[in-house]
């Protein structure tokens, strides 16, 4: 049994990543840690979870993480890089669901978050998190960057197009869509149901911090720099990602056949019949990604349609995959749920 150590547990990728391993028939959480609810029981804060998970928040100290197989971070961006090194020495694993270890570029990844990185030369150990991308070195590695939700949607969208090389990569387009979950459990008017409610609003037009990110695995598909135009947008809902995925075509290919081909061994992306549009709500809870690929009057655009939970597939799901690997199990191991409806 792996033992499993959770350290931020209070927001929402949290919260999932719990519910999740309640039902992982090969992981037990033995520990989650919270400063400020420390000695609140789990469930107390967290009522779905009341019969499932049997544990009080811990302050850090108190949580025994050296005594764990796997530690996940599910914390603010800045705290894995102070926290990680002690665990790795002490010989445990660490799966971070932020963005600490994502960048291989340092002085990137402190120009976008706006702080000193603590452990630089762990950001070259770490492996970037995207099973369909990285399955061998995941299985190997110590320390785990998980991808982020944008990245996530994005990245499987274009990977069967770039690998190729049949696309322009160098005018790329990802306009995306995300619910409200993605800004994470906080108080803010931004948040508030009457802000977002009844609207819908591009943000982060000029600069997103994912776009580094997506800007730095598109590149790697292809070992060359790519050229990307990425637009979030917040929309009135709680979970799901919906990226639309433009890039103009440079060979004659038959688009499905070419999707089917690449994710056809891959458990948690499904390329869905051609002419289908893909609905958020069809993967609501399970850690999937649904994809179609298109292209409108046969001209030289194709359109990519990417449809993920951003608190699964694009956090928590994701990273119990990256677990999986990493202990030699299967993939899909804790991960079979079918997605809610309606």
């Amino acid at each position: 049994m792996i033992k499993v150590g959770v350290v931020g547990g209070t927001g929402y990728t949290g919260v999932e990543l719990l519910r999740l391993l309640a039902g992982h028939p090969a992981a037990r959480v033995v520990g989650v840690t919270s400063r400020k609810e420390a000695g609140m029981r789990v469930d107390q804060l967290f009522h779905n979870l009341r019969g499932y998970v049997d544990l009080s928040f811990s302050s850090p100290d108190e949580a025994g993480l050296t005594e764990c197989d796997v530690v996940f971070f599910a914390t603010p961006n800045g705290v894995a890089m102070h926290e990680a090194r002690g665990l790795l020495d002490a010989g445990v694993r660490v799966i971070d669901l932020a963005a600490d270890f994502r960048l291989r570029d340092v002085a990137e990844w402190e120009k976008w978050y706006g702080m000193t990185h603590a452990s630089p030369d762990l950001v070259a150990e770490a492996v970037y998190g995207l099973p369909e991308m990285n399955r061998a070195a995941i299985a190997g590695a110590r320390l785990v960057a998980n991808p982020g939700c944008y990245p996530t949607a994005v990245q499987l969208g274009f990977l069967p197009l770039i690998e190729a090389g049949l696309v322009d990569a160098g005018a790329l387009i990802a306009d995306c869509k995300s619910g409200v979950s993605g800004a994470g459990r906080k108080g803010e008017i931004g948040g508030l149901l009457a802000e977002v409610g009844d609207s819908f609003k591009a943000y982060g037009v000029g600069g997103h911090r994912h776009l580094p990110e997506i800007r730095q695995g598109l590149s790697r598909m292809r070992n060359a720099a790519t050229g990307l135009t990425f637009v979030p947008h917040l929309t009135p809902m709680i979970r799901g990602i919906h990226a639309t995925l433009y890039a103009r075509l440079t060979a004659e290919v038959d688009l499905q056949t070419l999707f089917e081909a690449r994710y056809h061994d891959e458990a948690f992306v499904d390329v869905m019949p051609a002419g289908s549009t893909p609905e958020t709500r069809s993967v609501r809870g399970a850690n999937l990604c649904r994809v179609a690929v298109h292209r409108p009057q046969g001209g030289d655009t194709v359109v990519v349609l990417s449809v993920i939970d951003n608190l699964v597939k694009g956090a928590a799901g994701q990273a119990v995959q990256n677990m999986n690997l990493m202990f030699g199990l299967a993939e899909s191991t804790g991960l079979t749920g079918v997605p809610l409806l309606p």
